[in-house]
């Protein structure tokens, strides 16, 4: 029987969280026989792909599991490939999605058949120290917009979490390759949303990494490797992002903006400490950015 969804699974050493994305995914309650599982193990320098091979060994849900070494979106793009079901549904290594959570997705994809990309909620459950949450609440927070209005163009999903129409990430032509590590999503949802196809959001929860102890430094190499991959991106969609709004204290501004409706939604003072983190993040990704802008950075470098 063919699949009706697929779950792409993107990892690189996640070693100690993907035994739990595993088990999230396969206690959905979704009959196994109309689910498969595709999972792409980038270089990982941990226990990640010899975990993958044993969670899902004796599972009832087909699986497949490719090793690729070429980056982000060669990665999804092996997923988009060789994916036979109607809907791709992403989940991280480091993610956990709560029960129901597919089901919830995919009706919505048969209620709304404009529909080309739908995104879940993360959770805004504390994590294990401040910043976590704090983290985990920004990423609410970003997300707290019309996808179908205009102002909304500039705005990113993100892949985690989200339910794709196969045919509609299809007929974009997939994910570009050449992205490596950041946009690649990006880069897919304009195409997509090009084609006509709308996206939004809905408030099927998932959980990710920031539940655990996220410090300054996991912080700022991630929004270094941000800047530095959205150099290249940038270069191929001129005028696309205004660098007004990367300044750091353009981003403490915006988490100040964040940090009252997070207030009005969760009614923690510690919101208010928004405006840090963001300003800190928007530092570590113009030194990135820089730094890629100064290597001269080519995507097949």
């Amino acid at each position: 029987m063919k699949p009706e969804i697929t779950i792409g699974v993107c990892v690189r050493n996640n070693a100690s969280t993907i035994r739990e994305a595993f088990k999230s995914i396969l206690s959905q309650g979704f009959p196994p026989e109309l689910i498969e599982i595709i999972v792409v193990v980038g270089n990982s320098e941990d226990d990640t792909l010899p975990l993958v091979n044993e969670t899902l060994k004796n599972a009832e849900t087909k699986s497949k599991v490719f090793c690729e070494n070429k980056g982000l979106g060669s990665a999804r793009q092996l997923v988009v490939n060789n994916a036979k079901g109607r809907y791709i549904v992403w989940v991280d290594g480091d993610m956990i999605i709560t029960q129901g959570y597919v089901s919830k997705l995919s009706k919505l994809m048969e209620k709304h058949p404009n529909m080309g990309i739908i995104k879940g909620r993360q959770s805004l459950e504390p994590g294990q120290n401040l910043l976590a949450t704090l983290e985990a609440h920004a990423r609410v927070a970003s997300k707290m917009v019309d996808y179908g209005s205009k102002k909304a163009s500039s705005k990113v999903l993100g892949t985690s979490g989200c339910i794709y129409r196969t045919v509609a990430i299809k007929k974009a032509g997939g994910f570009d390759e050449n992205l490596k590590g950041y946009c690649e999503d990006w880069d897919a949802e304009i195409r997509v949303r090009a084609l006509g196809w709308s996206m939004s959001t809905t408030d099927a929860k998932y959980f990710d990494y920031e539940r655990n102890r996220l410090t300054w430094k996991d912080l700022w190499r991630r929004y270094w490797l941000r800047g530095y991959y959205t150099h290249y991106f940038l270069h191929k969609k001129k005028g696309l992002l205004k660098h007004y709004r990367m300044f750091p204290f353009a981003g403490a501004a915006a988490g100040l903006i964040d940090s009252f409706k997070l207030f009005k939604l969760t009614g923690r003072k510690s919101v208010f400490l928004l405006p840090l983190p963001y300003f800190f993040k928007l530092n570590a990704w113009y030194v990135g950015f820089i730094h890629s802008h100064l290597a001269n950075y080519e995507p097949n470098s």
